[in-house]
């Protein structure tokens, strides 16, 4: 019997960093390094992220096969270079803040993987829309499907589509930088005074709160929309191609004055605006869908990409696209790149087959986290002087149950933990959802959050048609239906003529506290075969109340990951409000828990060097000494040459024979060489930005060159693509 294939997937140095382990082609494990760190979006080498996965799989680096990263790192820095090469002079803010980190780091990716992870086997290189479509296509529910992939941008791509026959993939199109739908939604949420890359589901959730009255300027200034969903944007009114801001002085004009500063009062316009986005995003989302099946024929569609987060979006794509069926990747964000290039690896490039089991993803509810053993989370416990109880799953499932109906607040923690953005009943605070008041009270003293968001629903998934408008299952919580009519509470004459965030505290069904301003929700769906301890919490809950449906938001603060461990969740606990803890078959009352003090910060010591790194830092110091010794012996200075060379030659010695010793050396001349390089950078980057990128870029545009692309006859802006080839996976460009 051979021997098992394991292949990594990693995605990392642009925001959400994450790994996947694939065993023979299924998903072992999957997480994203934030939850490990605690820095919410860590866009940092996923080290401890791929340190689980190895654990989870029982393997070590050595036994991996293949290393797969997410993107093209070179085809992405000549997007970039193409770019500056079409903006200079202006756009030196943004080279200098980019240039260094590109020089430094990403132009060395084979090498940052190999040495950061002791491999020595391939690394291969997916396509950044090829990994969303993997991710999307691969792990559905259907043998073959049209596959819809948008996001903010890749290398150069920022929305493709095509088809997804058994192992294989086709894109046949995309949409180019710098037209991006991501990108447009990025600089609305960068104008409501909300953070670019994080918050956007804020916009999303605010929307409801305006009306849209900018959607027409918004056709008019901003976008050249074509029936096909293409579209070109005017990018007078944007700054993200040579400025650090997403919007220009243009567009404030535009929309009545400078962005709303962050954290500051929400006033009708940002509402406005809100709408306003949200619903154009949903009419390019519909185009795009109907150009889709118009092209690949297919009944099927799956869909990836940071665009494909937006739920409202993909309950109106499921209502009233062309579509039959719809699949969303849970992580469809960057972080499930990592899954979709590894998931490439296998398919493509080893040309292994697939199997599709009727009516089921590979996902396996999403739950591909770390979970941990009773032993585990009591000893966690003791450690924090915790008081708990330790109760039979009947008993706890049924004592929740009584909490919750008594409209109290609990954190459950239980299995593995959600791979993506959701909490899915793993990593949750649970509610009363017939509780007018649980929405505020979770928002405001739990959350620390803005008062306006909304939460979820999480429903038995045979109950969901008695409570939604929605005829099929919803296990991600990716789409947005329309509370059951007879469940909704109609609107009095003074209801309807409130406007903003007046509307917030008007009870619009018998489930307010998930029922959003426009009588919507966002749904998951429970089963017992995904998740039985949350099914049968919920199924406990519906025969105390009659009520199959709970409140389920992310067990987290505002600005903070999702938890993760044991520890992570008690300290969430003990710093908020909530009520009642359960970490596995463990339950705790907050009114019996000690005093709580943090625990102090982790003291930021030297780290550890890799024996790697010193070599790197020895060899080429220690052959400069020696070149200089040569320069002073041949001025005729042979007591320096000498004390020179001897210099050079123990530091090359070392490095060849005890590189870790070096460390300390190391780090005092990567300190120095950091304040030379503080006055050096910024001067030599002047030099290369306006004495090479702004004559080139001048001569280029001048003679008719276009770097940020040709204007294409006719109006639709959608490019053909070439097929790929299993060994395009080897280049990184």
């Amino acid at each position: 019997m051979s021997a098992p294939i394991h292949i990594l997937g990693i995605s990392a140095f642009y925001h959400d960093s994450a790994a996947c382990l694939l065993r023979d082609g299924e998903i072992v494990a999957a997480a994203q390094e934030e939850r490990f760190t605690r820095k919410k979006g860590d866009a940092a080498f996923p080290a401890r992220a791929i340190d689980y996965c190895l654990k989870a799989g029982g393997i070590a680096a050595s036994d991996l096969a293949f290393v797969g990263f997410y993107d093209k790192p070179i085809l992405k820095f000549e997007r970039i270079l193409e770019t500056y090469l079409g903006v200079a002079p202006a756009g030196f803010r943004s080279f200098l803040a980019a240039g260094p980190l590109w020089v430094k780091d990403k132009l060395h990716m084979d090498r940052q993987l190999r040495d950061a992870l002791g491999f020595t086997g391939a690394v291969l290189y997916g396509e950044h829309h090829g990994s969303h479509a993997a991710s999307a296509f691969f792990p559905s529910p259907f043998e073959e499907a049209a596959i819809l992939t948008m996001d903010g941008v890749g290398e150069w791509a920022t929305a493709s589509f095509g088809v997804g026959r058994g192992n294989a993939i086709e894109l046949l199109k995309e949409l180019r930088w710098p037209d991006s739908l991501g990108l447009l939604y990025s600089a609305f949420t960068y104008y409501t005074g909300f953070k670019v890359n994080s918050a956007e589901y804020k916009v999303m959730g605010l929307a409801p709160y305006g009306e849209p009255k900018y959607v027409d300027v918004i056709y008019r200034e901003l976008l050249d929309l074509a029936e096909d969903g293409s579209f070109r944007m005017n990018q007078r009114y944007f700054d993200y191609l040579s400025g650090l801001r997403m919007t220009s002085p243009a567009f404030d004009r535009l929309f009545g004055g400078p962005p709303r500063v962050p954290e500051s009062k929400l006033s009708q316009r940002e509402m406005d605006l809100a709408r306003s986005v949200q619903e154009v995003c949903e009419e390019i989302m519909l185009r795009m869908a109907r150009t889709v099946h118009r092209e690949t024929g297919q009944e099927n569609l799956c869909l990836a990409g940071g665009v494909a987060l937006n739920c409202v979006g993909n309950g109106r794509l499921l209502r009233e696209g062309p579509f039959k069926r719809l699949w969303i990747q849970p992580a469809a964000g960057d972080a499930g790149g990592a899954l979709g290039v590894a998931q490439l690896v296998w398919h493509r490039h080893l040309g292994r087959p697939r199997a599709v089991e009727a009516g089921k993803d590979a996902m396996r509810g999403a739950y591909l986290g770390p979970e941990f053993a009773p032993e585990e989370i009591e000893r966690e416990l003791r450690a924090a002087g915790a008081v708990y109880r330790r109760l039979e799953r009947d008993e706890l499932h049924a004592r929740v149950a009584e909490l919750l109906a008594q409209e109290k607040v609990v954190g459950w923690f239980d299995g593995r933990m959600e791979f993506g953005p959701r909490a899915l009943g793993s990593r949750s605070i649970l509610g009363d959802p017939r509780s007018p008041a649980m929405q505020a009270r979770i928002n405001l003293k739990i959350k620390f959050r803005e008062g306006f968001r909304p939460f979820a629903p999480s429903v038995l998934e045979e109950k969901v048609g008695d409570w939604f408008e929605l005829d099929r299952a919803s296990p991600y919580m990716l789409l947005v239906a329309q509370v059951k009519r007879e469940r909704q509470i109609p609107m009095t004459s003074g209801q309807r003529a409130l406007w903003g965030l007046d509307k917030l505290n008007v009870p619009r069904s018998d489930i307010p506290a998930v029922t959003h301003v426009d009588y919507s929700a966002r749904v998951q769906t429970v089963s017992r075969e995904t998740n039985p301890a949350y099914y049968d919490l919920i199924r406990a809950f519906e025969r105390r109340t009659g009520c199959p449906v709970l409140v389920n938001t992310s067990f987290n603060v505002r600005g903070e990951p999702i938890v993760c461990t044991p520890r992570d969740a008690y300290r969430c606990f003990m710093r908020t409000q909530i009520d009642h803890l359960v970490v596995g078959p463990f339950l705790l009352d907050r009114a019996d828990q000690p005093p709580f003090a943090e625990p102090p910060a982790a003291q930021g010591g030297p780290q550890d060097v890799s024996a790697s790194e010193s070599r790197r830092f020895a060899l080429p110091v220690g052959g400069a000494f020696l070149v200089l010794g040569s320069a002073l012996l041949w001025r005729g200075r042979p007591g320096a040459a000498a004390a020179v060379a001897v210099l050079g030659a123990a530091l090359l010695a070392a490095g060849l024979l005890i590189p870790r010793k070096l460390g300390p050396l190391r780090r005092l001349w990567m300190s120095f060489a950091s304040v030379i390089s503080r006055v050096t950078t910024p001067v030599f980057m002047a030099v290369v930005y306006f004495l090479v990128f702004t004559p080139a870029g001048l001569v280029m545009r001048l003679f008719g060159h276009r770097p940020l692309g040709e204007r294409r006859a006719g109006r639709s802006r959608w490019v053909g693509r070439e097929s790929g080839a299993a060994s395009d996976m080897e280049r990184q460009f």
